[in-house]
């Protein structure tokens, strides 16, 4: 029965966005350590230890648990982070943004583009990747914007950096890519404001592919939730201007991943995440998520 409903939750966005609703709703009457024990237990098959955290994952839910910086707020919002990228980085890596929306009921369509993404600001994975105007249900799509907007994220994993972030939408340029699988995420890990590994996001549309590089750009023998490719990924032309940009973003923080992209020789900003997978991602062989952890020094 479960199986069939992660099927049908995957094969139809409106169906899983309104058990992400549901979800959220109900997970409210618990407390934020019960859930995250369940979920870790669940998801990773033991118990957290989260006095004395060793992996990665195990960390991760300490910093949810223990760790609070009220700056973060803002630069987990998909909107609002523009402005610490420009202080930090200048606005030439920023995606151009064409509107942003109170609610779905303020996009017009005739004014946008052919091509564009719709983001909800609040949220993790709350895109809707226009690529052509007229191919698009919009009936639909408004539906499932809809029902983004009245998630509060913060609630299905504890992520409290989402909790009091006031939902909008935003509406930016859609970056293309000539690799058939679309563009690729590049997404740096950043312990104490240092980039130490670097994650590759390729074919997210097609067959979800993820490879884990270090910064010298050796392919680290691991599977982190999705399987590497067979063929190494292409080493950017300007992976140490990225590096940089990841540094200067990243700086006074214990740790967070800067998502960039770099297409057509540009760097562009992506998003920081302060808890990847919400620390329940699933490494393979399981001794990196000790390995990564090594690198996550907490705030005493």
């Amino acid at each position: 029965m479960r199986k069939t409903l992660r099927k049908l939750i995957t094969k139809y966005p409106l169906l899983k966005s309104k058990y992400y609703l549901i979800k959220s709703q109900y997970y409210q009457r618990f407390d934020d350590e019960e859930i995250i024990i369940k979920t870790f237990k669940k998801r990773l098959g033991y118990s957290p230890e989260l006095q004395n955290p060793v992996t990665f994952n195990e960390k991760i839910q300490w910093l949810k648990l223990n760790w609070y910086d009220s700056n973060v707020v803002k630069l987990a919002d998909k909107y609002r982070v523009r402005d610490y990228v420009k202080e930090k980085c200048g606005e030439q890596y920023l995606n151009e943004l064409y509107d942003v929306y109170e609610n779905v009921n303020e996009i017009n369509l005739a004014q946008l583009p052919n091509q564009f993404v719709l983001k909800v600001t609040h949220g993790s994975g709350f895109n809707v990747i226009c690529k052509d105007k007229k191919e698009v249900n919009w009936n639909e799509k408004f539906k499932l914007l809809e029902t983004w907007m009245k998630i509060n994220y913060y609630s299905i994993n504890r992520e409290w950096v989402y909790k009091d972030i006031k939902p909008k939408i935003i509406c930016e340029r859609y970056l293309s890519d000539t690799e058939p699988g679309g563009i690729k995420d590049y997404k740096f890990f950043c312990f104490n404001g240092v980039p130490k590994y670097i994650q590759v996001d390729s074919e997210r549309f097609i067959d979800h592919k993820r490879n884990m590089y270090d910064c010298n750009w050796n392919r680290i023998p691991v599977d982190y939730i999705y399987p590497r490719t067979e063929e190494l990924d292409e080493k950017p032309s300007k992976l140490e201007e990225m590096m940089e940009v990841a540094k200067k973003l990243s700086n006074g923080f214990p740790f967070v991943r800067v998502d960039l992209y770099f297409t057509q020789n540009k760097i562009y900003f992506g998003e920081m995440t302060f808890f990847p997978e919400a620390g329940f991602g699933k490494f393979k062989p399981e001794k990196y998520d000790k390995i990564f952890g090594e690198q996550l020094i907490l705030p005493k």
